[in-house]
């Protein structure tokens, strides 16, 4: 049941190929404009590219999160997976996972591309890879959460961002202050690895946040 969910998510993704274009193309855009708004000072841009790249990745993730559960909201799949015999929360999470391989895992293949316009050292490459595909699944679980608390609203958007943006801080953070040790040429393993623990954190608690969110508003 859990890879028919996947098989699912990825043949609705392909039949609607915008929902990940989107992202995709925003990531891409918002990452032309800052060397055209900061200027073309190589130094300063090499400074500020953890940063922006983790902000930038912040903001395109951000797009695809108030129309995660809607659609199977208002359809009623989620309440034939809630009265399914298979685990309400497996199938929810194979949902998430299918959002994050999607939607986040392009950002993150065509992210160093990008990075080269802004100068970041290649020895901060590596850091950049291991901190987003630490950090981006963390996020894509917080987001969730906040997609799930929100279902039942429509136009939540300025509210889902309100739920879940303090939510990414320590994330956005400690990801961007990794690209930056390594580009110092500072040990940032101690940085990395609490990032980590926050992940292994949140695969702990958050799939069980989700799926009681998502069943508290279908009771509402």
């Amino acid at each position: 049941m859990l890879l028919a969910v996947l098989q699912r998510e990825f043949n609705s993704a392909w039949q609607q190929r915008s929902e990940i274009i989107h992202p995709l193309v925003f990531f891409v855009l918002v990452m032309l404009l800052f060397p055209l708004a900061l200027g073309s000072d190589p130094t300063l841009l090499s400074v500020l590219a953890p940063g922006i790249v983790w902000v930038d990745v912040l903001l395109a993730i951000f797009l695809g999160f108030s129309r995660l559960f809607q659609e199977d909201y208002d359809n009623g799949t989620l309440e034939q997976w809630l009265l399914s015999p298979h685990s309400f929360i497996g199938l929810v999470m194979s949902k998430v996972l299918a959002h994050w391989v999607l939607t986040v895992l392009p950002l993150i293949i065509i992210a160093p591309l990008l990075a080269m316009m802004l100068g970041l050292p290649l020895k901060a490459y590596g850091a950049m890879e291991l901190s987003l595909l630490i950090g981006t699944p963390l996020l894509v679980l917080l987001g969730s959460v906040g997609s799930a608390l929100t279902v039942s609203i429509k136009s939540s958007g300025i509210l889902l961002a309100l739920l879940i943006f303090p939510w990414f801080i320590p994330v956005l953070i400690f990801g961007s202050n990794i690209i930056s040790s390594a580009a110092s040429g500072i040990l940032y393993s101690g940085q990395l690895a609490l990032l980590a623990a926050l992940l292994v954190f949140g695969i702990m608690t958050l799939p069980w946040a989700i799926s009681k969110s998502l069943t508290i508003m279908m009771r509402q």
